[in-house]
């Protein structure tokens, strides 16, 4: 998997209009997310719908609570490992709302001029599967090698530039085995 014109090559793309330019040009950290549509379910356009502006409010009683918002992630990464990208990475997509993180150096506000925001679909009770953990370490080694800015260190959860608003990816994303199939490149899952 490698980064093309700010586009992974083996994923996916169904394009959000959910984008505007980065002010700065920067990226320079990633946020993982979670999501499941309606929540806990799993599988289905749902989330696609969501982020290109197509989600049917009478499709469930949840949908119609969320079915105007505009919201998008760069990439999402299914159950089964798949790669779905949204947005292409020199672009803001709106993932991160108002957040603010202390990145090592200063206290940095609004993520979306700066990161890029994968949603892994999940929540904070199923546990993530394999071939998720496997895929996510395929798209952020592509990353890393496109944009030297990146790196564990400027890896970040929703939770935590969100705290009060925000649980995702939750506890049942185990970011030390992420880690570790980080250290070990695993590269052995399709996505």
């Amino acid at each position: 998997m490698r980064v093309d014109n700010h586009w992974l090559t083996t994923a996916r793309h169904v394009v959000s209009p959910n984008h505007n330019a980065r002010p700065e040009g920067e990226v320079s950290a990633l946020v993982l997310h979670a999501i499941s549509l309606p929540p806990g379910s799993f599988g289905g356009e749902a989330i696609e719908r969501l982020f290109t502006n197509r989600l049917d409010p009478g499709a469930h009683p949840y949908f119609a609570t969320i079915h105007a918002l505009r919201v998008s992630a760069h990439v999402l990464i299914r159950r089964d490992g798949e790669a779905v990208q949204f947005v292409g990475f020199d672009r803001r997509a709106w993932h991160a709302g108002r957040s603010r993180w202390w990145d090592g150096q200063r206290e940095r506000r609004e993520l979306n001029d700066f990161s890029i925001g994968i949603e892994l679909e999940g929540d904070d009770i199923h546990a993530y599967r394999d071939a998720q953990y496997r895929c996510l370490v395929r798209v952020f080694t592509a990353l890393r090698a496109q944009y030297p800015a990146l790196s564990v260190e400027r890896m970040t959860s929703h939770a935590h530039i969100a705290p009060l608003r925000k649980t995702d990816p939750g506890p049942a994303f185990d970011w030390a085995y992420f880690r570790r199939c980080l250290e070990e490149m695993v590269d052995s899952a399709s996505c």
